[in-house]
């Protein structure tokens, strides 16, 4: 009688640690995947409505139309936050400038570390999920080669003290041994490919980022000119805005 081996067939042979092998490679692999899809839909994101919203910042007749035209042009937030983050820095800087602990700090050094802290933020926010990749990526493999000296192991112990050796008796456990060594490689390659592309697609992202800071600075401290009781950005709104 010929007996039906599939992957029902290796789960039933396997034990309780072969299971929790595989069910953790089985979570690491739908989280790797969710956190694919949300990496791609934000570079998609980044990549249609980046340039308008540049455009349309420097397009506009004023900074605070400017910062209405990015907020509204740029729905991954990250141009937009600097945009913000930037204008409030040279606002306060002109009402208090005169007094306080940041009377003898220049208009660029004000700008400057209010745009370095909006990049550093707007960075972690861009690299999230990567080192769950390259976590991923590192240790699936080992996990798999886990469920596969395991299922030798199996192996073995079902020759153990046989006078001669039975197909049926290894079948499962070397099967079972092979399969967790393909789930181990099923989960790490996609999350090393997926690391190195998301990689290099956010140094593009950083640099445009990089590029728009420093023409930002450029403007609020060289090209911005008003009254000092103008408001220019409520930072209250801003933030309500972008956590919309």
């Amino acid at each position: 009688m010929k007996m039906e081996i599939g992957l029902a067939h290796f789960w039933a042979q396997g034990d309780a640690v072969t299971h929790f092998a595989a069910i953790v490679l089985l979570a690491l692999s739908l989280v790797s995947w969710t956190v694919i899809a949300g990496k791609l839909h934000a570079l998609w994101l980044a990549r249609r409505c980046h340039a308008k919203a540049l455009a349309a910042f420097w397009g506009a007749e004023s900074l605070p139309a400017a910062i209405d035209a990015i907020r509204a042009g740029d729905r991954t937030g990250v141009l937009a936050g600097l945009a913000v983050a930037g204008a409030n820095a040279a606002e306060l800087h002109r009402q208090h400038a005169a007094r306080g602990i940041g009377a003898g700090v220049s208009a660029s050094e004000f700008v400057t570390r209010a745009v370095r802290c909006q990049i550093v933020e707007a960075q972690a926010k861009i690299e999230s999920g990567l080192t769950f990749l390259a976590s991923v990526g590192s240790t699936a493999p080992f996990i798999g080669l886990f469920g596969t000296v395991w299922g030798i192991y199996h192996a073995l112990v079902g020759l153990s003290g046989a006078t001669q050796v039975v197909l049926d008796k290894v079948a499962g456990p070397v099967g079972e041994a092979l399969i967790m060594t393909a789930a181990g490689l099923f989960v790490a390659i996609p999350a090393v490919l997926a690391y190195n592309a998301f990689t290099r697609a956010n140094r593009l992202t950083l640099a445009r980022l990089d590029g728009f800071a420093h023409d930002l600075h450029a403007y609020l401290t060289t090209g911005l000119r008003g009254r000092p009781g103008d408001k220019l950005v409520d930072l209250a709104a801003a933030r309500s805005a972008k956590s919309a």
